[in-house]
């Protein structure tokens, strides 16, 4: 029976409710300052495929899309991460966080350290966007919906915690508590807007439900490889590799 609008919103929330990443132990780690450098620096490395992976998930979406409108409303995605002439944007961001936990950002962009799953993970979710309907598509970036709350505990509990953390080595995520909304009330209308049947709310609750498993299984790794002794899979980020110092010298 296809849902109400509201009811349909609400089950999309209570989704993120049970089953977005903030709820992972890795987070609560993080922000309650029980990462050692190392794991911090894990996690910033890996972190980094994703962010990097956003705008080419966000063009592969538009590739697709032939309402022009709906381009030009999804196209900011793209200038929010990549940047423009008056804005950084949030992957030169993010580098200048992996600068600050004392990594070489060059080797982090290089994505040489990534772990195997974490790239399986992202790639997977590339694909999603990329092959499946729109209305799944922009399903699965609602996660977005919870979002701010993750970058505030952040923010909150990395400033408590580290040494590191200051305006600059935090502005990806100050940066996108004001960027998020606005994508935020676009996707979530253009989904209540057209899952109009029950088998289309079923797509994108279903799409919702795959990206936070993205998300999830991201953690689960970085936990496993770097809170687990001796669990770091071949080829991923040693501690002691790629770091700034070491380029200096």
């Amino acid at each position: 029976m296809t849902q109400t609008r509201e009811e349909f919103e609400a089950r999309l929330r209570q989704i993120g409710a049970e089953r977005y990443h903030d709820k992972h132990p890795f987070h609560h780690l993080l922000h309650g300052g029980g990462c050692t450098p190392d794991q911090v620096r894990a996690w910033v490395i890996n972190r980094y495929y994703y962010q990097h992976s956003i705008p080419m998930k966000d063009a592969a979406f538009m590739s697709r899309v032939e309402s022009p409108d709906l381009r030009r409303a999804w196209r900011s995605r793209i200038e929010d991460h990549d940047g423009t002439d008056t804005n950084p944007g949030g992957i030169k961001r993010w580098l200048k966080l992996a600068e600050a936990v004392g990594l070489d950002p060059d080797y982090v962009a290089s994505t040489e350290g990534v772990m195997p799953a974490t790239k399986f993970a992202v790639d997977a979710y590339v694909r999603f966007v990329r092959d499946k309907t729109l209305l799944e598509a922009v399903a699965a970036s609602l996660t977005e919906l919870f979002a701010p709350k993750i970058h505030a505990d952040r923010i909150q509990g990395l400033l408590k915690n580290y040494d590191f953390a200051d305006d600059s080595s935090l502005s990806y995520f100050q940066n996108r508590l004001k960027e998020a909304p606005k994508d935020v009330a676009f996707g979530l209308k253009w989904v209540l807007d057209h899952a109009d049947t029950q088998e289309k709310q079923d797509m994108a609750a279903n799409a919702l439900i795959f990206k936070t498993d993205v998300l999830w299984s991201q953690l689960d790794a970085l936990h496993s490889a770097y809170v687990e002794p001796g669990r770091i899979p071949p080829g991923a980020w040693q501690p002691g590799q790629g770091m700034a110092n070491a380029k200096a010298a």
